[in-house]
């Protein structure tokens, strides 16, 4: 498919996303910056209405970066066990609570690349994160939804998600990119 026909299908896909979607946001349920890292992190394979259910009693329990960096992983696995990959999940999210703790002064990071080097948190996490908490949209995070949904409307020929979000950010203006994973 030429250039052209992909940028005048995006156009107007984007279109209606802005139309049907005009203030997108997260559905993960949080009440600090880092659970919205942690929701963030277990919605990986799994669907948001699964993890705001065991992210309710967690986030009752465990509210800074440094409530979650003095759990055990394994204890931490056993509270989230009904979301897929649980027992890697805890590891990922005690071992950033860590990094975030004793490198970032207890803050989640601003950049992408800094929340890239947190355990568990590639570049789709790390450009959500930087949506939802900042209003900064530095790239387009592509996930399995995103990825179905531009193969299906021919908006690339690629199947790794990151390089899906390169196309989608070649054909959709930076302003605009907000729109496109929410």
């Amino acid at each position: 498919m030429s250039t052209a026909v992909r940028n005048a299908r995006a156009r107007r896909i984007l279109s209606y996303l802005k139309r049907a979607y005009p203030k997108p946001k997260s559905e993960l349920k949080h009440g600090t910056p880092f659970q919205f890292v942690v929701a963030v992190v277990l919605s990986a394979q799994c669907t948001d209405k699964v993890v705001n259910r065991v992210t309710e009693p967690l986030f009752i329990k465990y509210k800074t970066p440094l409530d979650f960096s003095e759990v055990k992983p394994r204890e931490l696995a056993d509270e989230i066990s009904s979301v897929s990959f649980f027992r890697n999940k805890a590891k990922h999210i005690v071992a950033a609570a860590k990094i975030v703790v004793d490198v970032f002064g207890g803050k989640v990071p601003r950049t992408a690349k800094e929340l890239q080097r947190l355990p568990g948190v590639g570049y789709k996490t790390a450009h959500v994160v930087l949506g939802e908490l900042y209003n900064e949209w530095p790239g387009i995070p592509t996930d399995t939804h995103v990825k179905r949904f531009a193969r299906k409307f021919d908006l690339t020929n690629h199947t790794d998600l990151y390089k899906i979000s390169k196309d989608l950010e070649a054909l959709v203006p930076k302003k605009d990119w907000k729109y496109v994973n929410n």
